[in-house]
């Protein structure tokens, strides 16, 4: 049976991250993933933030261009404009993005396995037996230490007895190039609670690619219906019918915040696994990768040291204290089932007080957690000098 020291479950953002981290550390680390390439049936939007883009090593080639601008609109399509001097946002190219990432991890000894399932993980000595299904074979492999980044309804979790989701939004979007939209980049925010109950519908326009959305409550709406009738609402704003869609893309994203139990002695929890997402406006990139760098950090030092005081430090309660507002602001969105009231709401944010409060969501630079980047950085000059070899 073969050995590793780190078995990481889901070759997303979070997963990848971990891995190429865990791999510079001269771990032997089993990355596993469902999808056969990863640039398959990708799921998020893939928007990142200025603080994501300063802190950690984005390739510039995975990226698309500068967005500054948010039009915010009421269910009446009345709009209120944000701008920022900063350049706020940028769209990832994130089939590209996790193939570069990939490659990183490959170099730096990671086994790669795609087109494997997760079954299941026992308890052992040391570690755990974890069980996988790899196309029509069983692969049985040993493990010191499991990482779960197995999206939100994680069966790592139940098999490492750590918290779940319980809280969840859905969401459904169309990637579309050539599309006929005037003006500068920019993120088109609608707020419907009909066709988005609970959340927002979404236009992010970066001059190359629109990526057109609804998400919200799965229980009180039909997201590809609703999809379907937000394209044809907004037609007085940007006509889709001549566009050409590329791609779709759909998933659950966690809203109540990071999970508090998301560590102990077999493994831990990154990215949805460990609800790692705003819950208010389930943008999940950048608490991902400051937790997967953090998670990085943690396993090494515990496996280095088999003390279990490394694991206090990754303990989701030492958290939620930053997203206190936002569960908050989440538990009142999700009461709000009227247009009328939503509308009276946007007349609101139009105040000068209500509006620099709204320019504080899309544009403040508050993250989570703070963690130390040091393993980033040094995955990211272990990355450039490959790059010139």
């Amino acid at each position: 049976m073969e050995e590793f020291d780190v078995t990481i479950i889901g070759a997303g953002l979070a997963g990848l991250q971990c891995a190429r981290l865990l791999g510079r550390q001269g771990l032997r680390v089993l990355l596993v993933d469902r999808k056969a390439s990863l640039d398959q049936k990708i799921h998020t939007t893939g928007i990142f933030v200025r603080r994501t883009l300063e802190d950690f090593d984005i390739p510039e080639d995975c990226l698309g261009p500068v967005v500054r601008h948010v039009s915010l609109y009421s269910p009446a399509h009345r709009v209120l404009h944000l701008q920022s001097e900063h350049d706020e946002f940028r769209v990832g190219r994130m089939g590209r993005l996790y193939l570069r990432y990939l490659t990183q991890c490959l170099l730096s000894g990671v086994e790669w396995l795609p087109s494997a399932n997760y079954v299941d993980a026992t308890t052992i000595d040391g570690g755990s037996i974890v069980r996988l299904n790899v196309l029509t074979a069983v692969r049985t492999v040993k493990t010191r230490f499991l990482i779960g980044g197995d999206g939100v309804c994680s069966r790592v979790a139940t098999d490492l007895q750590l918290d779940r989701n319980r809280e969840w939004i859905v969401g459904v979007e169309n990637i579309y190039h050539k599309i006929a939209l005037e003006g500068p980049p920019r993120l088109l925010c609608f707020l419907n609670p009909r066709l988005a109950p609970g959340y927002i519908a979404w236009i992010a326009y970066d001059g190359v690619e629109a990526h057109v959305g609804v998400g919200g409550y799965a229980n009180r709406f039909d997201p590809i219906s609703a999809l379907e009738e937000f394209q044809t609402s907004v037609r007085d704003i940007v006509d889709l019918r001549n566009a050409k869609q590329v791609e779709r893309r759909g998933g659950r994203i966690p809203v109540g915040g990071v999970l508090k139990h998301i560590a102990n002695e077999r493994g831990l929890l990154i990215g949805d696994a460990a609800g790692a997402v705003s819950p208010l406006t389930a943008g999940g990139l950048d608490p991902c990768m400051r937790l997967s760098t953090l998670a990085a950090s943690v396993t090494a030092e515990f496996l280095a040291t088999n003390n279990r005081a490394a694991l206090t430090q990754y303990s989701g309660e030492l958290f939620r204290s930053k997203f206190t507002s936002r569960l908050w602001a989440r538990r009142i969105a999700s009461l709000v089932r009227s247009s009328s009231l939503t509308e009276l709401a946007c007349v609101g944010l139009r105040m000068p007080l209500f509006k620099r409060l709204a320019a504080q969501v899309f544009f403040g630079r508050g993250s989570f957690p703070n963690v130390d980047l040091s393993l980033s950085a040094q995955v990211a000059d272990a990355a450039f000098e490959q790059t010139r070899m």
